[in-house]
């Protein structure tokens, strides 16, 4: 990584905590956890220890990576703590989003419910209203988010949402493409 993209030190991801989720959106969230430790990225992340949450957060920590997981107390049970790496235990959802967003220079991410839905529309809406300008990358992965984009794309036919509001994110098909991205939009800074 060049001196300027090393300012991307910490990086979110918005991603499913299901372990009944697609195999292959699980094994990319393992590469991408990998792939942070490698580039010596920090992984911010919701704290659990199932589903592509967990992959990501398991292969991070295996791989000499630092990992952050934020995760609010009564969801311990259900989403799994994982226990092997750093986890700040909050007491709500918003209190979980504020810390991800303080504690990321940049947002990842992949395939999820309602709640990653929830979490990235808030984290656009902030953008919207010039709140940040931390880049985020969506991974589209078997074109999942080809609906999501299709919405926002008709919110901005419909002159709801500046045209301008295309160029808030990027998206990457593959995982070996998001560290390069991330770098881009660091040095761009």
């Amino acid at each position: 990584m060049t001196a300027a993209a090393r300012r991307v030190d910490s990086v979110c991801l918005y991603c499913g905590s299901s372990n009944a989720a697609d195999p292959d959106f699980i094994a990319a969230a393992a590469e991408f956890g990998k792939a942070l430790a490698e580039a010596n990225v920090r992984l911010v992340y919701g704290g659990g220890g199932i589903g592509l949450m967990g992959a990501a957060a398991e292969a991070a920590h295996t791989n000499g990576g630092r990992v952050l997981g934020v995760m609010p107390d009564f969801l311990r049970s259900r989403e799994m703590l994982l226990d092997d790496v750093e986890t700040v235990v909050v007491r709500s959802m918003h209190e979980r989003k504020m810390i991800m967003f303080e504690q990321s220079d940049a947002f990842v991410v992949f395939p999820g419910g309602i709640g990653t839905l929830e979490e990235i529309v808030e984290l656009l809406s902030w953008r919207r209203l010039d709140l940040h300008a931390k880049p985020v990358v969506f991974v589209n992965l078997k074109g999942f988010w080809d609906p999501f984009f299709a919405l926002m794309e008709h919110t901005i036919e419909a002159n709801l949402t500046p045209a301008w509001f295309r160029n808030c994110w990027t998206v990457v098909d593959r995982v070996d493409q998001i560290i390069p991205v991330l770098s881009k939009a660091a040095e761009a800074a």
